[in-house]
């Protein structure tokens, strides 16, 4: 679904509900997300088993087919922890940094619970604003959307602190979902996850940014208004474009490699992208990483 549609529904659960309902009906099964699954046995292949269970490895050993079964263990428990700072407010399209990042989270949300699985949510700029405990009642989602609207974008953003804070407070292995556009110090940010990854929980990171800032389709005399208590800036955007494309480049690639050496799973998102398609890509990626980690070889 395209932001300009989703814009138009103003109540964040119905569009969440809308976006979900939307996804799962475009594809032959509902996506295995946000469970635990255990390989338990091989058996022989029969016509019209689904062929994306053969184990190759076997057939390359006896040639002969086989199907990897598995066996579903228990739902996980996840939070969902959104980021509200100021910075968050920027966009010019139908929907902001921060609109397109609780629709993010909302979608989320929908989804485990519509599996059962249990959902908390934590809002954060410099402190944590908001925190649902995790629920898997289907109204829990109610609690889910009326975090978010008392969270506006207001002050700036400590990643590391905040990441120190969840860790501490969500015991147990869990799944945990960063929505943030990560205006941050690169090492605070990294430090942070650490905490999270350090105590075994798998994370999940949307990079949420606007297209002008991955674009820069700024020209003529322009006045920036700083956020995060950033100084305003008047100056010919066209002698910055340069340099700041290339700051930006190396900053997402840092990112993005930070991200992979500590074992997190990171997409990032535009807010012009439609959402039914973000989730496509991310969820299916979460699914490929999850039989790759659990399916053991061997008959």
């Amino acid at each position: 679904m395209h932001p300009e549609t989703i814009a138009r529904i103003s109540r964040l659960d119905l569009r969440a509900r809308h976006v979900v309902e939307g996804f799962i009906a475009g594809m032959h099964k509902s996506p295995f997300f946000g469970h635990s699954v255990e390989f338990i046995q091989h058996r022989e292949y029969v016509p019209g088993d689904d062929l994306r269970h053969l184990d190759w490895k076997v057939w390359s050993k006896t040639d002969r087919y086989y199907i990897k079964q598995y066996e579903e263990e228990t739902n996980l428990r996840s939070t969902v922890v959104v980021d509200v700072s100021e910075s968050m407010h920027y966009g010019r399209g139908a929907l902001n940094k921060y609109n397109y990042a609780c629709t993010i989270a909302a979608c989320l949300g929908y989804l485990l619970l519509r599996q059962q699985d249990s959902v908390g949510l934590i809002t954060f700029d410099e402190q944590v604003r908001q925190i649902v405990p995790a629920r898997s009642q289907q109204n829990h989602i109610d609690a889910l959307v009326q975090a978010m609207h008392v969270s506006k974008p207001a002050a700036k953003t400590d990643l590391e602190r905040i990441m120190r804070r969840v860790a501490e407070s969500i015991s147990g292995r869990s799944m945990i979902v960063v929505v943030s556009d990560l205006l941050a110090d690169r090492e605070p940010l990294f430090r942070g996850l650490e905490m999270l990854r350090h105590r075994r929980h798998d994370i999940l990171v949307f990079h949420v940014l606007d297209d002008d800032e991955l674009n820069f389709p700024f020209a003529g005399t322009t006045r920036f208004e700083g956020m995060e208590q950033l100084p305003h800036l008047l100056c010919d955007p066209r002698a910055l474009r340069d340099g700041y494309i290339e700051a930006l480049q190396e900053y997402l690639v840092e990112v993005r490699r930070g991200c992979a050496r500590q074992g997190i799973d990171y997409a990032q998102v535009r807010t012009g992208d439609y959402l039914d398609a973000v989730l496509s890509k991310f969820l299916h990626h979460r699914m490929a990483l999850k039989t790759s980690a659990k399916t053991r070889s061997g008959v």
